[in-house]
Parts: structure tokens; C-alpha cells; sequence
């Protein structure tokens, strides 16, 4: 009886033996999350931060000096090209403009002096010529009358350019008159008022900005600034789609319409100025936000897509089941021909399998499978599961 006892105690001792090893290897088999090959679109996108403006934007200001006087135009005020947006007072130059005309008026008298002049040296010297020739006056005496009709021949255009000279005075101070009104030079919005009335301006050596003045904001623009390294895929006529701060989740589309050659350095990073024309019919864009802008340099339709993860992913020793990931990958922003990746990992027999694979352009989440032989719906390597496991096991508390 004893014999039978001490049997069963050895057979149930081998069996939980051999359960506990079966159950510890089961434990320690690697565990993988995996992502399946689907079918869709991507898009391939340079992203870059920008500035909405207006295609034109004038500054306006002014070319004489003076007090302000008068302002017909504020902040969002709608003008009309040659209205009035403000005044300078003209006081002073109204004085000019007299002065000037009073100079002008005084020359012509002066002409008319001089032409009276010389119409008397004129008889006075005929007379003396007759005087001479019956010897009546010396030679002296007729020569004394030929130089005085001379000279006032000479007075005769003096007093002409006098005219000429304060005509011209006349016509530069009536012009300053003139610049004592500011007007619009275009149709447009008045995106900012710089003066008020009462202020002093001087445009002595610096043309100071009255108004800044948008031609139109139903039409806007976006410099987007560009990466040097990005900058090879940007063509004119691409779509842009771009969000603004003010509505972001309302997102708005363009086109590239011109690609700068003017580089701009700023802490040794060079960037290029992509301008993006926008559509702004509903004035809801203004002035100075900040874009977030999508160039969109390429796409495919209905093609098989590889989580960008499982590009990244590969097993560091696949027979023990230790695991890691591969740093980088494929950049959100590619967009040229094919090129061979390293391969993606499958499950084959519980344990990971490479297969190579040509891929295209990716979208920063998903990458193009142009060849490989994986289909739709396969499983992908993605993640060790493992791996994740035993790193946090192996974490105790820190000591401080």
C-alpha cells in the first residue's frame, strides 16, 4: 500500500514539475503587437509656418513737414484712390504760396521796367546817331548810348529768367500746398492709423507712415518659410491646405504661386520664402496670423500602405525573441521615386520573419508599398510587447 502511495506522490510530482516548465516557457514566449497592410490614400506634404498678408500693401505718407490737422480715415475705413485721408495744416504753406506769387508778379513788373528801358536807350541811341553823323556830339556820346542800349537788352532777359526763376518757385510751393493733403493712392482697407490729430510730423530726413492701407483682402497670401532641405519638391501650382490659430479647425486650401530665390539665414539655418495665394472671400483671414502650412508635394490613390512603425521595427536577435526598434525611418515629408527599405517582420511559425519591400512616398503615419510580397490585410511587425515588459519589470524604486 505504501508503494502505491509513494508512486503517486512521484508521478504527481513529475507532472507539476513538467507543468510549471511548460507554463514558465509559455510565460517567457515573445509576444509581438502587429498592424495590417491596408489600402488607401497618402499624401506626402512639406510642412512650414507662415504669415497671412496682403498681396499689396501701401504705406502711406507724407512728403512735407507740419501738424496734423484734419483725419477723414480709421482703422477698417474703406477708400477710394485719391480721397482724402487726412490734412496737414496748411497755414504755412498757403504763406509760401503768396510770398511766391508776390515774387512772381514783381518780376513780370520788372520786365516790363526793362522792356520800357530799352525802348528809351533804343531813341536815344538813334538819336545820337543822327546828331553824329551831322558832328553835332562827340564819338564818346554815341558809344555811351549804343552800351546803355545794350545793357538793357541784357536787363530784358534778366527780368525774364527772374519770371522763369519765380514761376518755378511759385509751382513748388503750390505742390507742397498740395502734399498738405494726404490721399489714397489705391482702393483699399485701412489696416492701421499711425497719427493723431494734433501730432507734429516732420519728413525731414525719413518719410514718416501715416496709414498702412490693404489693397484688397478679399485676395491673400501666405510667405511661408521653407526649409533648405525641403525647399527641392516645392513647384508652383501645388495645393496647400494651412489652419490659422483664429479657427483651427476650419482648414483652408491655396496654391503655391511663387518659389523666392532670396535665401534668409537665421542661426545658421536657411530658409526659402514659398508664397501660397489664398482665396479670402468671407474676410475671415486678416492681416498677420500665423499659418500652419501643408504643401502638398505628391499623392497616390487607392495604393497599399505600410505603418510607418513597422519600417522602424526590427528584432535584434529573432531566436531568443529580444527585440528593439530601429531609430529614424521614413520622413513625413518624402515624395521622390522608390527606394528599397530594409524589409518589414511578419509572424512565420511564432517567430519573425523579414521580407524585403520597395517603398514610395509616406505621410508621416503610413508609407507606400510599391513591391514586396505582402498583400492587404497582412500582419506587420510593429512592436515587442516583450521587450516593453521585461524594461518595466526590471524598473524598481529610486533611490534619493
Amino acid at each position: 500500500m505504501m508503494k502505491r502511495i509513494l508512486a503517486a506522490i512521484v508521478i504527481t510530482a513529475i507532472i507539476i514539475a513538467v507543468a510549471f516548465i511548460a507554463f514558465r516557457n509559455k510565460g517567457n514566449a515573445v509576444k509581438y503587437r502587429t498592424e495590417k497592410v491596408t489600402r488607401g490614400d497618402i499624401e506626402a506634404v512639406v510642412t512650414a509656418a507662415g504669415t497671412v498678408n496682403a498681396v499689396t500693401t501701401v504705406l502711406v505718407g507724407t512728403q512735407v513737414s507740419g501738424t496734423i490737422k484734419d483725419i477723414y480715415a480709421d482703422f477698417n475705413s474703406l477708400v477710394k484712390k485719391g480721397r482724402v485721408i487726412a490734412r496737414i495744416d496748411p497755414a504755412a504753406f498757403e504763406a509760401q504760396v503768396a510770398e511766391a506769387r508776390a515774387n512772381l508778379l514783381a518780376a513780370e513788373a520788372n520786365l516790363e521796367k526793362a522792356e520800357a528801358t530799352l525802348a528809351d536807350s533804343k531813341r536815344t541811341m538813334g538819336r545820337n546817331k543822327d546828331l553824329f553823323s551831322r558832328g553835332f556830339i562827340a564819338r564818346s556820346e554815341l558809344d555811351t548810348s549804343e552800351t546803355n542800349h545794350e545793357t538793357a537788352k541784357a536787363a530784358i532777359n534778366a527780368a525774364k529768367a527772374q519770371i522763369a526763376q519765380t514761376s518755378a518757385s511759385l509751382k513748388y510751393a503750390e505742390t507742397n500746398l498740395r502734399y498738405t493733403e494726404i490721399v489714397s493712392p489705391v482702393d483699399g482697407v485701412v489696416v492701421s492709423r499711425n497719427v493723431d490729430v494734433g501730432q507734429t510730423v516732420a519728413a525731414s530726413f525719413q518719410t514718416p507712415t501715416l496709414f498702412t492701407i490693404a489693397q484688397d483682402l478679399t485676395k491673400m497670401q501666405i510667405d511661408s518659410s521653407v526649409v533648405e532641405a525641403d525647399i527641392g519638391g516645392i513647384r508652383v501650382g501645388q495645393p496647400v491646405e494651412f489652419t490659422v490659430d483664429a479657427y483651427p479647425d476650419a482648414p483652408f486650401r491655396g496654391v503655391v504661386s511663387e518659389v523666392r530665390n532670396a535665401p534668409t539665414v537665421v542661426q545658421n539655418v536657411v530658409t526659402y520664402d514659398a508664397v501660397v495665394r489664398v482665396d479670402n472671400a468671407e474676410l475671415r483671414l486678416k492681416p498677420g496670423m500665423t499659418a500652419n502650412v501643408a504643401i502638398i508635394t505628391s499623392n497616390r490613390k487607392g495604393v497599399l500602405r505600410i505603418p510607418n512603425a513597422a519600417l522602424r521595427f526590427t528584432p535584434a536577435n529573432p531566436q531568443n525573441g529580444a527585440a528593439e526598434e530601429k531609430g529614424g525611418g521614413p520622413s513625413g515629408t518624402a515624395g521622390g521615386p522608390s527606394r528599397t527599405a530594409g524589409g518589414v517582420w511578419i509572424i512565420k511559425d511564432g517567430k519573425p520573419g523579414l521580407v524585403k519591400v520597395t517603398i514610395g512616398i509616406n505621410d508621416g503615419n503610413f508609407t507606400e508599398l510599391v513591391e514586396g510580397d505582402i498583400g492587404e490585410g497582412q500582419e506587420l511587425i510593429v512592436e515587442s510587447l516583450t521587450k516593453a515588459k521585461s524594461r518595466t519589470s526590471s524598473s524598481g524604486p529610486r533611490m534619493f
